[in-house]
């Protein structure tokens, strides 16, 4: 009892934020604390309240280095954050949909629309989607139109401009093509004790979504 009294003496500004996080708002920091991607009410305050970063519309966490561009575009599903890593660039122009517990790493680019060949004022819109379980490797690209299925693996660096809407498998290169099929019976589903679907408790989502996201 006493280490803790002389810790929080010596941090002062710790004492209102424990309390603060106790409020029912905050139930997302306490109940996502095994999730691959964690938050912390500094990581939330300063995306939500500072809007460092610009990415304030983001119903998910998304780190100061990186951009999320139309996020009432872009459906994540539980514990997949795109952009909570750094330096990712996630453009939802198109419309983009991710996935329950599909990792994202750093420098990850992912796009959903691209300028007319012959007029680059204008977009051609073509919506991504990425499976559940998937996991994108560091600096990896995934061009407009691409699907990948549950259990697709894109390794680092890879440029993903065609599909692979059948998933259980490892891609890379540039352009990405299939590495390697996986085992699905050695492919393990797995769920966390509370869903959220980025800061916004999972049973209440669809709510969310009506509401606040284009179709």
């Amino acid at each position: 009892m006493g280490n803790k009294l002389e810790y929080f003496l010596r941090r002062p500004l710790q004492i209102p934020i424990v309390l603060i996080t106790k409020l029912p708002y905050f139930d997302f920091i306490r109940k996502t604390m095994d999730y691959q991607g964690r938050v912390n009410f500094e990581f939330w305050f300063k995306q939500k309240v500072l809007g460092l970063g610009g990415n304030k519309k983001a119903y998910w966490p998304v780190h100061p280095t990186s951009q999320v561009y139309n996020a009432e575009n872009i459906i994540v599903g539980i514990d997949a954050y795109p952009g909570i890593m750094k330096g990712c660039y996630i453009q939802g122009k198109g419309g983009i949909s991710i996935g329950d517990y599909t990792q994202i790493g750093p420098n990850v680019i992912i796009v959903s629309a691209n300028h007319d060949i012959y007029d680059s004022r204008n977009f051609i819109l073509k919506e991504v989607s990425i499976g559940r379980y998937c996991w994108i490797g560091a600096g990896a690209k995934i061009m407009a139109g691409v699907v990948l299925g549950d259990w697709t693996i894109v390794g680092a660096g890879a440029v993903v401009t065609k599909s692979f809407p059948q998933g259980y498998c490892i891609i890379g290169g540039v352009p990405a093509s299939e590495i390697k099929l996986l085992e699905k019976d050695k492919c393990i589903p797995f769920k966390t004790q509370f869903e959220y679907n980025g800061y916004i408790r999972s049973d209440k989502f669809e709510a969310y979504r009506k509401k606040y996201l284009k179709p």
